[in-house]
């Protein structure tokens, strides 16, 4: 085999596995699309009385209304966001009267005072999630004071005697407290097939030039 038919195979075989790759997260970008736009449809969904036994695979994002008492002890978990900068979270025990469960209100900046918990019952409408937000990395919480850094729904549930149930609140209602509330969205749900499809197509392209140049370099002494 000649050194010039090995390099073509060798350029359009390589460019033909990079353009497969590129092809492949198209359509990974389609599927992901389609898991984003039904995971919006069920945030935005009217709510609904929270299920007897929610299920973190079944019920995830599921709009939910409640009404009850805000109590107990508020655990901070320390967030940033891009207009605000550092602050935290706020997650309290709801009390509805027949269970417990986590609502996380929302956030407050770093150097705001705690709001005090509403002395009446209050009605909060917002969706069920379960985060996975922690790792081997993540440090555990500052119990002294009062500083998490991720929301753990299981460990926080035990602390504040819940069930382990977290609604993230959208709306409360008035007298709630001075708190921001952090709707769930799809905005943290990475999807960067677009941009793995470029870079494979991308080098797919190199691949070809490079492929090109080299056959017209040995192609020069023979003219």
């Amino acid at each position: 085999m000649s050194r010039a038919l090995f390099v073509i195979l060798i350029g359009f075989g390589g460019a033909a596995i990079l353009i497969s790759l590129g092809i492949w997260q198209v359509q990974r970008l389609s599927w992901k699309e389609g898991i984003l736009a039904d995971i919006n449809a069920r945030i935005e969904a009217p709510a609904q009385a929270l299920p007897a036994r929610p299920d973190p695979n079944t019920d995830a994002y599921l709009p939910v209304e409640v009404i009850g008492a805000l109590e107990g002890p508020t655990l901070r978990v320390l967030v940033s966001q891009k207009d605000e900068g550092a602050g935290y979270r706020l997650i309290s025990a709801m009390d509805t009267g027949a269970r417990r469960v986590l609502v996380d209100r929302g956030f407050i900046p770093t150097a705001a005072d705690m709001p005090a918990l509403p002395a009446g019952p209050v009605t909060i409408t917002g969706n069920l999630q379960w985060p996975q937000e922690t790792d081997s990395f993540t440090p555990a919480p500052d119990r002294d004071g009062n500083i998490w850094f991720a929301r753990d729904v299981p460990v926080m549930a035990e602390t504040l005697e819940t069930e382990p149930v977290l609604i993230v609140a959208r709306a409360l209602s008035e007298g709630a407290g001075a708190v921001t509330p952090l709707p769930v969205d799809t905005a943290r749900i990475p999807n960067d097939h677009l941009q793995y499809a470029i870079t494979w197509f991308s080098l797919a392209a190199i691949w070809l030039a490079m492929s090109f140049y080299f056959l017209r370099r040995r192609a020069k002494p023979e003219s």
